[in-house]
């Protein structure tokens, strides 16, 4: 844990943020970084090929505000959001250090950071920490949240669900450097899922803070809104019996199998177990995959003796 005698803003964070086409809602969020209690924090902005206003956004706010907090602007890949916030993280000049990811388009509660770093392991060992989100409208409305504050990390569930909100993220710098030498997988569907899954399999540990730290837009340009609620519950189950589902878990396995001497000895166990096709229900008991809550567990094993996964 963060030292209690260290003056709160002593600990620098460096922030993530990708960016794509982001104008109607990004202003918004870069004022939420400047409400932040924690004051100690810089910018990094990974943009994807804007074509509206969000570069002169960044720009402007960097000229206002980048004495006091420095502002840093690359080019993106231009190969997806996943790729955008790998490559990133894993460029070459991106600091080391504790680092929070942020998407364009949510809004930071002003204790965020600090939930964060009170929460965060800043040890030897790998560390993620994720929290929850109030779901809001364009009128900021409340909506809904975010409900995985119950949930318990772990390697076997990492294999079948992420629990880890991207807009949540923030890494310990072991955790940084752990990703960097992974590098940038190919194909794989999200890059928190991804961050989840490489932080347990490498043995590290993985805190679900209960705290709401985001409020979290949902708008039709959302890439992914909020899943909660028993019909979102219902689809989920149905999208794991489809034919999409397998293909992520081939993907995430490929990915982790070309980093292997990064996790530990039992990940590369079950990784090489998990790894096999078809996947049967006595091979995920045997490993204790499951996912978080019942009825997606049980339609896991469902899509397994289907051969669907």
């Amino acid at each position: 844990m963060t030292d209690p005698n260290t003056p709160a803003n002593a600990a620098h964070i460096t922030i993530a943020l990708c960016t794509y086409n982001g104008e109607a809602h990004l202003r918004a969020q870069l004022e939420s970084y400047l409400d932040q209690h924690h004051t100690n924090w810089s910018l990094w902005v990974s943009d994807d090929g804007s074509s509206d206003a969000t570069l002169e956004i960044i720009q402007q706010f960097a000229r206002e505000h980048g004495a006091e907090h420095p502002v840093r602007v690359i080019k993106g890949p231009r190969k997806g959001v996943v790729s955008n916030y790998l490559s990133l993280l894993c460029h070459p000049d991106f600091p080391a250090g504790i680092t929070a990811l942020s998407d364009q388009d949510d809004i930071w509660l002003p204790e965020k950071l600090d939930h964060a770093l009170s929460s965060l392991q800043i040890t030897d060992t790998p560390c993620l920490y994720g929290a929850q989100n109030i779901h809001v409208d364009n009128a900021m409305t409340k909506i809904g949240s975010s409900n995985t504050g119950n949930a318990t990390p772990h390697f076997a569930n990492a294999l079948v669900q992420n629990i880890v909100s991207g807009h949540s993220a923030v890494l310990s710098p072991t955790a940084l450097e752990l990703v960097r030498k992974a590098g940038v997988p190919e194909g794989i569907p999200y890059h928190d899922w991804w961050l989840y899954l490489l932080v347990t399999a490498a043995g590290g540990q993985v805190v679900v803070d209960g705290h709401p730290t985001v409020l979290y837009r949902q708008h039709a340009a959302n890439l992914m809104g909020a899943h909660n609620g028993w019909r979102a519950t219902f689809e989920r189950g149905m999208q794991v019996l489809g034919t999409t589902y397998g293909s992520w878990l081939d993907a995430n396995t490929k990915a982790l199998q070309a980093c292997n001497a990064l996790l530990t000895p039992d990940a590369r166990s079950a990784l090489d177990s998990f790894a096999r096709r078809p996947r049967s229900p006595l091979m995920l008991a045997r490993l204790g995959v499951r996912r978080q809550g019942r009825f997606s567990t049980a339609c896991v094993y469902l899509a397994a003796l289907l051969r669907r996964i």
